[in-house]
């Protein structure tokens, strides 16, 4: 059984589990981003739309069952995340424990240089995130469970909450960027007659992502939505 120990302190198998876990994630930020779109249709559709999400599988789960079920994967895939990148992190310094003289950012992206702390940022920002909108704990008092549409739009319509998640999801959008055009390479996926393609991908993932949750926010401050 060494051979599975040497997989698993090997930085292909640290890089891996990051790369997967972050597949993962990339599917939940879309398609949370693309069932939010029904708040523009109106608190009946959003509000429809949560209640399913509550009652997919009945009756052979119960209520909230798959619902719980994703979240717990969600959580699963967070973690994997943040501890294969600090493993990831902690193999490149070792392997490199003398800083170079000069730093070489000649190729970096200012999004690969704020991948840190950009990613604590949208960690916060999920916390804060599930304690306002999904148990209604923080923010405007009026918080009901189950009318979606009243509750994000109390929310957005604080400026200083808009303002945190507007902030929130633009270095979401970074992340994702920087993310997406690595997880290629973490994959192998390094072919000379598509590697062009990776950033523009990259980019077009993380604009559309970020425009659509940040066009919430500002939909509710300019009275679109409300």
């Amino acid at each position: 059984m060494a051979w599975l120990l040497d997989v698993y302190r090997s930085a292909i198998f640290k890089k891996a589990v990051m790369a997967v876990s972050g597949l993962m994630l990339f599917g939940f930020v879309l398609t949370h981003m693309l069932g939010n779109l029904k708040l523009y249709f109106g608190p009946e559709e959003i509000n429809n739309y949560a209640e399913w999400l509550r009652t997919i599988g009945k009756p052979a789960l119960p209520k909230n069952g798959a619902l719980n079920i994703a979240r717990v994967g969600l959580l699963a895939a967070v973690f994997l995340h943040i501890w294969s990148a600090w493993q990831v992190t902690r193999l490149s310094r070792k392997a490199r424990p003398q800083k170079y003289v000069k730093q070489a950012t000649i190729q970096a992206t200012y999004a690969s240089r704020t991948m840190r702390w950009g990613g604590v940022i949208v960690l916060l920002f999920i916390v804060y995130h599930l304690l306002h909108l999904t148990l209604g704990v923080v923010g405007p008092e009026g918080f009901e469970y189950g009318d979606v549409y009243n509750n994000v739009v109390l929310g957005f319509r604080n400026p200083l909450i808009s303002g945190f998640y507007i902030l929130a999801n633009l270095a979401l959008g970074l992340h994702l960027y920087h993310g997406l055009w690595s997880l290629f390479q973490s994959l192998g996926l390094n072919h000379p007659s598509y590697r062009a393609l990776r950033r523009p991908i990259a980019l077009a993932f993380a604009s559309v992502v970020t425009l659509g949750n940040i066009s919430f926010p500002l939909a509710v401050l300019s009275g679109v939505v409300g």
